[in-house]
């Protein structure tokens, strides 16, 4: 088995596009939903980290400022940690994430693991 970051991202900008209070109530149910089936799996290899206004980014020449905050239209608005056999699995299981009920998207990297660590 390999790990497998699915990073989720969605427009945090256009403000025709953003989920109602009540749409994102109504998402905890469906996030809730999918990650139970991807632990039930046993494919969860970490939990959801959700930005929770706390953070740092350490920039060029060690200064380091509260963050992060949105610079860009598409914010990451979680992450999780996979263990599947391949991408194409680590595919199936994003193509479930509820962030693609809002236009939002799912990036895939493989972790990299070092021997001896």
């Amino acid at each position: 088995m390999e790990e497998f970051v699915l990073i989720f991202r969605r427009d945090s900008i256009t403000k025709e596009i953003q989920p109602s209070p009540e749409e994102m109530q109504s998402s905890i149910k469906l996030w809730q939903d999918w990650l139970g089936g991807i632990a039930a799996q046993d494919k969860l290899a970490r939990p959801l980290q959700r930005w929770d206004g706390e953070g740092r980014v350490v920039k060029q020449n060690n200064n380091v400022t509260n963050g992060p905050f949105v610079e860009i239209k598409e914010a990451i608005g979680g992450l999780i940690m996979i263990k599947v056999a391949n991408y194409d699995e680590a595919v199936e299981v994003a193509k479930g994430c509820p962030i693609l009920l809002w236009g939002g998207n799912v990036e895939i990297r493989m972790a990299v693991v070092f021997e001896g660590h």
